[in-house]
């Protein structure tokens, strides 16, 4: 199986702190740590370490930043042959503030204006199509290409291209702010039947889409054999919350690659996702296979069907 991403890949910086900062103050940091990031270059950064033939198509800056995305790229065998560099703009740069306490973070992403890709066409039919929606067209031009490709779309961000984006797509795996803000309703995990009302609207408006909507610390909702359930999260010790949903996304593709059932590709993307934040940085917490691997071997196996739970109420007849 050949996968495809497209999407967007900065370089990131991380900072652990004891407390946010406040203006005005001049601080000193000796922790640090600094990878590549990106939605879609996190997710193929994860699929080429655990061994799937992968090719990203996503710009840089002809910049350090830049040569190191792609050293790191090709560290784990990922297709650069699709990386376009610009000469005109710098590499998309973020510093990224972690709480010690709780493991939150803040993000500054600092990038000048997005420069679509110009490479259109490919010497290869992939099988996998993932997009994080950050270049519309590019995404676009490559589904309508490859209709037998199954599509996949990070849609973690509710912005219009996104969601226009998803009519598309197969797989939507999307966060629960962009699940909220398109079906303008609220989810309460105190009251199960909300799930079901933002999960029904939104299969609504995408009925020809299999939809996961990650719900962070919660785990994930889905939907298999006409019952809505959700998977929950690892309960672990959070470090650093960075790129767990881009580790969910390419755990995500590696189960469609090897054709496992939903419930199993969503618990190794559940897995994927709790292990990574047990650490500090987004690339460098991506998990080993074989880690994840172990943990459902041991922690899940047979029982993996017990640790969902469905959600006993009736969906809307109306979808609303």
């Amino acid at each position: 199986m050949k996968v495809l991403c497209i999407g967007h890949s900065s370089w990131d910086i991380t900072v652990p702190v004891d407390d946010y900062p406040t203006e005005n103050v001049k601080y000193r940091f000796n922790e640090k740590y600094a990878a590549g990031g990106g939605p879609a270059g996190n997710a193929a950064y994860l699929l080429g370490k655990w061994g799937v033939d992968t090719v990203i198509a996503t710009s840089i800056g002809s910049d350090d930043y830049g040569t190191k995305i792609k050293k790191e790229f090709q560290s784990v065998n990922v297709n650069t042959d699709y990386v376009e560099t610009s000469y005109e703009k710098d590499t998309s740069f973020s510093f990224i503030l972690v709480n010690k306490k709780n493991g939150s973070r803040t993000v500054f992403n600092v990038t000048s204006e997005h420069l679509p890709l110009k490479k259109l066409t490919y010497e290869f039919t992939p099988d996998i199509i993932l997009t994080d929606g950050h270049d519309y067209a590019t995404s676009q031009n490559a589904i309508s290409k490859y209709p037998h490709a199954i599509s996949v779309i990070d849609a973690g961000r509710p912005v219009q291209e996104v969601i226009e984006l998803c009519k598309y797509i197969k797989y939507i795996v999307c966060s629960k702010e962009f699940a909220e803000t398109v079906t303008g309703l609220k989810m309460d995990f105190n009251n199960p039947q909300t799930l079901v009302n933002v999960y029904t609207k939104l299969q609504n408006k995408y009925p020809n889409s299999n939809i996961v909507i990650t719900l962070e610390s919660h785990g994930a909702l889905y939907q298999v054999n006409n019952q809505i359930k959700i998977m929950p999260g690892l309960k672990c010790n959070v470090v650093d919350t960075t790129g767990a949903g881009d580790t969910f996304h390419g755990a995500f593709v590696y189960g469609l690659a090897n054709n496992f059932d939903m419930e199993k590709v969503i618990t190794l993307a559940n897995i994927a996702a709790g292990l990574s934040v047990q650490k500090m940085g987004s690339r460098l917490a991506i998990p080993a296979l074989s880690d994840v691997l172990d943990y459902y071997t041991k922690k899940m196996g047979a029982t993996q069907t017990a640790q969902t739970s469905q959600i006993n109420t009736q969906a809307p007849t109306n979808g609303q």
